[in-house]
């Protein structure tokens, strides 16, 4: 059984988002693998599929591996690359969408949010009763997260990529970081963090972001109100044993926070999007965390 605090920090933490690189799967596969993931041992890491708008009348037709007790959890996302004359109609048109496809599935659909990149000068609107996430590009964060402040939507940065220079910063992060905190807007993360710990990859030429590193700051910077430069140096930590969890406490260096407090604050560090569900665990386990 892991540790209570490293439960606490992963619970529903991976977004399952096998349709995109560098994974970049079928539906069909995609979704059997989710399936699979939710009947396995570590399910209670697993959040929603990553599901693009246009790809619900395909799904629909492979729900028959989902069941009430294992439903499909959806994360919707919605068009990118679109115009900010359409934005208003898009969204009018995601909203009948989801709802359609919801109605028709839900003993077996669980819709739990919505996101999408927000069009350049466009102001972000809500989707109903779903949890709307807004991605903006890294060096806007924190306009984009100042712009959210009271809403209850939430904030999507993009955390790497298949290539280099699709990873934003350690400075950049923490900036966001720092951001949601103050402003307590919801914030949510997307590629680039297969890895517990910040390491080198070869694939991309590049260090990879860890996700105890991104997740961990995220609840260390909001309960102990650090700023930029503290959260950045969490986020550059290469060492895994810098990261220690027991029952009561996660601890990284000198700086520590407990259970009960970790849950709270992942009100606002919400969720990680990966490809791959396995690698996360793999690395887990050759850490002996998992």
């Amino acid at each position: 059984m892991p540790a209570a605090a490293l439960r606490a920090l992963l619970t529903k933490a991976i977004d399952y988002a096998g349709l995109f690189p560098p994974a970049g799967l079928a539906l069909e596969p995609a979704l059997e693998n989710y399936a699979r993931y939710v009947r396995s041992d570590e399910h209670w890491m697993l959040g929603a599929f990553i599901l693009p708008l246009g790809k619900f009348d395909a799904a629909a037709q492979q729900l028959s591996r989902f069941d009430a007790r294992h439903p499909l959890q959806v994360s919707v996302l919605g068009p990118k690359d679109l115009a900010a004359e359409a934005f208003a109609a898009k969204l009018k048109e995601a909203g009948a969408a989801i709802e359609q496809f919801s109605a028709a599935h839900q003993e077996v659909v669980a819709m739990t949010q919505f996101e999408m990149p927000l069009p350049t000068d466009t102001a972000p609107k809500s989707l109903g009763k779903l949890r709307t996430f807004w991605e903006a590009p890294a060096d806007a964060a924190a306009v984009t997260i100042r712009s959210l402040a009271g809403s209850g939507m939430g904030f999507k940065l993009r955390t790497g990529g298949v290539t280099s220079d699709a990873f934003p910063s350690g400075n950049q992060i923490a900036r966001a970081l720092v951001a949601s905190a103050r402003h307590q807007v919801p914030i949510k993360f997307t590629a680039g963090l297969h890895h517990p710990v910040k390491k080198f990859q070869a694939s991309v030429q590049t260090k990879m972001h860890g996700f105890l590193n991104v997740l961990g700051a995220g609840v260390l910077a909001a309960e102990h109100r650090w700023d930029e430069a503290q959260t950045a140096a969490m986020l550059a930590d290469e060492d895994a044993r810098s990261f220690e969890f027991d029952d009561e406490i996660f601890r990284w260096r000198e700086w520590k926070i407990t259970t009960g407090q970790i849950t709270a604050r992942r009100q606002l560090v919400t969720s990680l999007g990966s490809c791959s569900f396995d690698e996360p665990r793999e690395d887990l386990r050759g850490l002996d965390l998992l």
